[in-house]
């Protein structure tokens, strides 16, 4: 007999651990599956959420949310989520170790993976003062002088989105890729040279924070702070395409905006996973949205259609 729930979440992220949490409080019973390896997970800093003026990491946000799911009953592994089959009346998740639980609804937030290259001390520096996303962390490096560490578009991209802030900016082109000739226009326009070298190392300074980078040729160009812009984010859908999901083209799940219900009757999503918005805030949105809606489905309430 498999261990039955009222909801499986996989994915004990943002977006997940707020579903969680308000599941918890409708008194159901909630199984988190999570590998522990989601994108809040590398990150030293969020900036711009209510109620932390001073930052907080990725890890201290998951931490509490487990510990505030915890306090209303929700159980969490740690395993990785492999397989989602739709038994029309039910779902059953297989992960790789725990083996196959018994669910009657599923809230997928797998979320995405960061295409970062393997840069000596990259990692230590990332959301403390190595960005990924200019709308989260644009602000911290205004009028500071910014190295983008990126390839091709789409770090000339991000590059000349960070002119708002600093004017003093150097793009990398890390991944030596062609850019168009529009954009490399823009670029020498804005004044932002280009280098089409390999970096090698990210320096830092005694307190473990960006302070340049070293090229492949041994050449050092110092700032302060540093920005990714690379292609080839890895959305991680797997699941979703197991069970039938409906997904846009750019790999996302299409759901039903007021509900965050996707196109299989019980399976529900948020976060990164449905949008290219990759905000903190919007995940906690999404995944407080699809818990009240989920509730209204264990409670007897039909799909609701756009």
């Amino acid at each position: 007999m498999l261990k039955n729930y009222d909801c499986i979440i996989i994915g004990g992220g943002i977006a997940g651990l707020q579903a969680a949490i308000q599941l918890g409080r409708y008194k159901h019973n909630i199984l988190v599956i999570d590998s522990g390896h989601g994108r809040s997970s590398i990150c030293r800093g969020y900036h711009n959420i209510l109620g932390w003026p001073d930052g907080v990491s990725g890890n201290e946000l998951r931490e509490l949310g487990k510990k505030h799911a915890e306090k209303y009953g929700v159980e969490f592994i740690k395993d990785k989520a492999v397989k989602l089959e739709n038994h029309k009346d039910y779902f059953t998740v297989t992960a790789e170790i725990q083996g196959t639980f018994q669910t009657k609804t599923v809230f997928l937030a797998t979320g995405l993976v960061d295409r970062l290259p393997e840069i000596e001390n990259l990692g230590p520096c990332l959301g403390r003062s190595v960005y990924v996303c200019p709308d989260c962390d644009g602000y911290e490096v205004a009028d500071k002088k910014t190295i983008v560490l990126g390839g091709g578009n789409t770090g000339a991209e991000a590059a000349l989105t960070l002119t708002y802030f600093t004017d003093d900016i150097v793009y990398i082109n890390h991944d030596q890729k062609q850019m168009d000739d529009g954009l490399v226009l823009k670029l020498k326009k804005n004044g932002i040279p280009i280098i089409w070298k390999k970096i090698t190392k990210v320096l830092i300074d005694d307190e473990g924070n960006f302070n340049g980078v070293t090229l492949e040729d041994g050449e050092t160009i110092l700032a302060e702070r540093g920005f990714t812009g690379f292609s080839g984010n890895k959305m991680n859908n797997e699941l979703a395409i197991q069970a039938g999901v409906q997904l846009n083209e750019s790999q996302h799940i299409v759901t039903n905006p007021r509900t965050k219900e996707s196109s299989v009757t019980g399976i529900w999503s948020g976060g990164d996973l449905i949008a290219h918005s990759e905000q903190v805030t919007i995940s906690m949105g999404d995944g407080s949205q699809a818990a009240i809606w989920i509730h209204k489905r264990l409670m007897g309430e039909k799909r609701i259609e756009e």
